[in-house]
């Protein structure tokens, strides 16, 4: 079965100016239901993550600074927006649940997170609309736990996963896969146990080889025994942030092309949802829909 996390403390009100599409996390399950993608005991609420959980890749201090809402107006403008307690609640929620997903994955093959994929956030600081780094946190607990010996992080998103690959660069058993926009946020990027920048512009057929070519290799290179999977859709051609020209066909190719490679190789997989920045709110929709459907389609 497909285990989704989803719980509608994603949805929240932003102070008045600041757009981001916060209203997709609720209309994509709504559309999955009502297409009959999914049924309603596909979804799960999350639990809230704990301090001793996050602390495995947060620092106390920052923890502390995101609870109390003590943030500083710079850190706040690092994020993106200015934080309340129900952004960091909606934080949590989102962590615990790539955590549940990794979990649910181990059993069924796969499991996704509606939201999540916050793969800027840094130990200690957050950037780009990212408090908690909620893969990075799910790949510590599993570590922790002595649930895997090897994660491979593979970041499809159109920005580099700068805070995860930050994280992990001194963590030889999780090995991170960034392919992002070369000049694309964010302007000084990290560096990953493999990066592969792209040019802005680049359409579906070089965007698909040059996957095609990296990630068997990668797979065949790391042995993973566990895969978490950025599935940001703002690398369509209608993203307004994205820079490259990649169609909702191709994008779909994309995370059919990691799902198959996961289940040929046996290895259960983690999905979040990550960017995705269309001015038509039914393009990202959709675009991230298609990740569900070809989860359902590729492992059930």
């Amino acid at each position: 079965m497909l285990k989704i996390a989803y719980s509608p403390v994603y949805v929240y009100p932003l102070p008045e100016g600041h757009r981001f599409p916060m209203a997709k996390y609720e209309v994509i399950a709504e559309q999955l239901l009502y297409e009959g993608t999914v049924r309603e005991d596909n979804f799960f609420h999350p639990d809230m993550l704990s301090q001793e959980t996050a602390l495995l890749v947060h620092t106390e201090e920052y923890w502390h600074k995101l609870n109390t809402v003590t943030l500083t107006e710079r850190e706040e403008r690092a994020i993106g927006f200015p934080i309340t307690e129900r952004f960091v609640v909606r934080g949590r929620h989102i962590s615990q649940g790539t955590i549940q997903c990794a979990l649910f994955a181990q059993q069924y093959g796969v499991a996704m997170n509606i939201a999540g994929g916050t793969h800027h956030a840094y130990a200690d600081h957050g950037e780009g609309y990212c408090c908690f780094n909620d893969q990075a946190i799910a790949a510590a607990y599993l570590l922790q736990q002595g649930l895997s010996r090897q994660i491979l992080i593979v970041d499809l998103d159109v920005h580099q996963g700068n805070g995860t690959a930050h994280i992990f660069r001194n963590e030889p058993r999780v090995f991170t896969f960034s392919m992002h926009g070369a000049r694309n946020y964010p302007l000084r990027k990290e560096r990953s146990d493999l990066d592969l920048p792209l040019p802005d512009g680049l359409e579906d057929e070089p965007y698909l080889t040059l996957l095609r070519e990296t990630l068997p290799r990668l797979f065949d290179e790391v042995q993973p025994d566990f895969v978490f999977y950025q599935s940001g859709v703002d690398i369509l051609e209608t993203d307004r942030l994205g820079r490259l020209r990649i169609s909702r066909n191709g994008c779909r190719e994309r995370d059919r092309f990691v799902l198959r490679l996961c289940r040929q190789h046996r290895v259960p997989v983690a999905v979040s949802m990550g960017g995705g920045y269309s001015p038509r709110l039914s393009d990202i929709v959709e675009a991230h829909a298609n990740t569900f459907r070809t989860a359902q389609e590729v492992f059930f």
